[in-house]
């Protein structure tokens, strides 16, 4: 998934994209709100207001005349007429400094569901039905009886069948951002994930990394 970063401070730039890159994001910085207006389409955008050449709210501002990318604000300006100004000129949520990389990633994970209502709806994939309004999945037409992290593991995978999550991309969005156990629950559900599920649907282990879905 393709994020745009604005922002001018090199070393926090740096550190947002190192910590992007890990968790599967490709980072495209640029440090000006002009590089940011021809930068082409990107999945979400983070603005720093202090940019050199203009006002990072006029960026928004443009940004969000063009369409609806879903922008969040990184800013050490913390009061609270500049979160109001962000917000209401279509900004989805703003972030002060200094922040860390897994909230950054929660709030982008956050808009980015509000920006996909298809993601909301019953989504069929081959044989398997995922309804995650009403917390269900169905196969062949029945239903398979789910603990709620089974469900939540599955839903997860499912955002983006075929492509390979790791361990603790996986851990942080279903289990809690700040786990620190050890990861073999994550292995245990889904050995029993690939059981309830068949030959409906492939947990693939990628040796090293993670995990991907194949519904077929």
């Amino acid at each position: 998934m393709r994020v745009l970063l604005v922002e001018d401070d090199e070393p926090i730039a740096e550190s947002l994209t190192r910590g992007l890159s890990r968790y599967g994001f490709e980072v495209q910085w640029v440090r000006t709100g002009a590089e940011a207006l021809t930068a082409g389409d990107f999945a979400v955008v983070l603005v720093d207001l202090g940019l050199p050449d203009m006002d990072g709210l006029d960026v928004c501002r443009e940004l969000r005349a063009r369409g609806d990318v879903p922008i969040i604000v990184i800013s050490a300006r913390s009061d609270e007429v500049d979160r109001v100004v962000g917000l209401e000129i279509g900004a989805d949520d703003y972030v002060t400094k200094p922040f860390g990389v897994r909230e950054v990633v929660a709030r982008m994970r956050a808009v980015l569901r509000r920006a996909q209502p298809a993601l909301r709806e019953p989504a069929t994939h081959g044989r398997v039905r995922i309804d995650r309004r009403g917390r269900r999945v169905h196969l062949d037409g029945g239903e398979v009886e789910l603990t709620p992290k089974e469900f939540d593991l599955l839903a997860f995978l499912a955002e983006d069948p075929g492509a390979v999550f790791t361990r603790e991309q996986i851990m942080e969005a279903v289990w809690d951002e700040n786990w620190f156990g050890p990861t073999k629950t994550l292995d245990v559900h889904v050995g029993v994930l690939r059981r309830k599920l068949g030959d409906a649907a492939s947990l693939e282990t990628v040796r090293g990394v993670g995990f991907r879905l194949v519904l077929t």
